[in-house]
């Protein structure tokens, strides 16, 4: 099926700069955009909505999150590489 969009130019732009950003032609990319939107498949910023509200919610700073993050890296490393190495 073939259809016809029209868009503002901003939103060409857009669709442009990532098409090119992601070394695709803009109507594979603008297709994979409608097919997940059909399929109902989640965007990132869908998946990551809670986890951010959650941490805007907690009053946790920018430093803070990096922090528990670290940590929780640095944990994991330990328990797959032994504690002691």
């Amino acid at each position: 099926m073939t259809i016809t969009v029209s868009v503002s130019p901003e939103i060409e732009r857009k669709l442009s700069d990532r098409a090119a950003q992601s070394g695709r032609d803009v109507e594979s990319l603008a297709r994979e955009f409608i097919e997940q939107g059909v399929n109902g498949e989640p965007t990132l910023d869908e998946i990551l909505a809670p986890f951010r509200r959650q941490v805007a919610e907690s009053g946790m700073s920018d430093e803070e999150l990096t922090a528990l993050f670290e940590e929780a890296r640095e944990e994991v490393y330990r328990e797959k590489h032994g504690a002691g190495q």
